[in-house]
Order: structure tokens, then sequence, then C-alpha cells
């Protein structure tokens, strides 16, 4: 499949594949981005919902100063921002209700992951909304400084700047809560 650009352009001339192929390539990724911000997976897949119906009922340009996916991930963001806004209280689900593990290794190796998994997801959570979304993007969705840059509207500079800013309100976040580092 192509990087989405594409089957954006045969959407917008007419063939609904096109809109289907982009559903089925993103959607898992937008969700779980969204769900960063709502930190309700069914609110985040609604979400995702609203974004691939913007898509499909207002048509807008994609100019390809980016890529696809950032594109996306942006219309997204300002789909969840409006939200937000709309409903000021969030309701928080327990991480451990998100956690899916999968390693045979041993009982407790898996504890040890699972509870350091939680203490980072935990932590992220109590960071600014800005420095979770940096964090985000770059560490599980792999996007690039420059792609951050577009999502976020901010320059290269403020990028690197706010992932060095993150990672350290991150890392202090841990030591509060008395995470162990793996050597």
């Amino acid at each position: 499949m192509d990087s989405g650009a594409g089957s954006y352009r045969r959407f917008l001339a007419g063939d609904n594949e096109g809109l289907r192929e982009i559903v089925c390539a993103y959607r898992a990724g937008l969700i779980l981005y969204l769900n960063s911000f709502v930190q309700n997976i069914h609110t985040a897949e609604e979400l995702a919902e609203d974004t691939f119906f913007e898509l499909m009922k207002k048509r807008p340009d994609f100019s390809g100063k980016s890529t696809f996916r950032t594109w996306l991930y942006a219309i997204g963001y300002h789909v969840t921002a409006k939200y937000l806004r709309k409903h000021a209280k969030l309701r928080i689900v327990p991480l451990e209700s998100q956690e899916h593990l999968a390693d045979a290794q041993s009982l407790e190796r898996i504890c040890i992951r699972t509870e350091q998994k939680r203490m980072v997801h935990q932590a992220l959570h109590r960071l600014k909304p800005e420095y979770r979304q940096v964090l985000y993007l770059s560490y599980f969705e792999g996007f690039r400084n420059a792609e951050l840059a577009l999502v976020m509207h901010k320059s290269d500079r403020q990028i690197r700047d706010l992932l060095y800013h993150a990672k350290k309100a991150l890392k202090n976040e841990l030591e509060r809560s008395g995470f162990e580092y793996e050597e």
C-alpha cells in the first residue's frame, strides 16, 4: 500500500476504496495516539472516526508538505483538541486495563516488566500534555523531528527543546516514583 497520499487522491477523484485503504492503514495508530490525550480507548475510537469523517465530508487539501500520516495525525489532534475544549472533565481508564503483554520467559520477569511499563505510563500521564504528545509521537509512533514540528505547529528547534525537556521531566517523574533503570 502507498503512503496514503495516493489513496487520498483516488478518494478525492471518486474512488471510495481509497478512503477504506486509509482507514485500514492508519486507524489503529491514530486511535492509540488520540488515546494519549483522552485516556479512554472508546473515546479515542470515536475521535478517530470523527477524523476520518472529517476527511470524507470536508475533503481538506493535502499539500504534500509533510507525509500523509503526519497530516492525518494533525487533523486528529485538532479534532481531539476541539473535543477536549468541549468536555473539560476527563474520565481516567486505569492503565492496568490497557496492558497486553506476551513474554513467556518467566513470571518474575513478566511482573517486573509489567510494573515498569505501568510506572512509565503513569509517569507519562502526569506530564504536561505537550510533553506527553511529543514523547508519544516520537517513541511510540516513530515520528521524526520534522514531522513532529508539522503536527505540533512548532519549529525544529522548538521540537528539539521540547523533546529534551519532556525526557527530563519523564526521568524526574520516574525517579520520584522509585523507578529503577535496567542496566
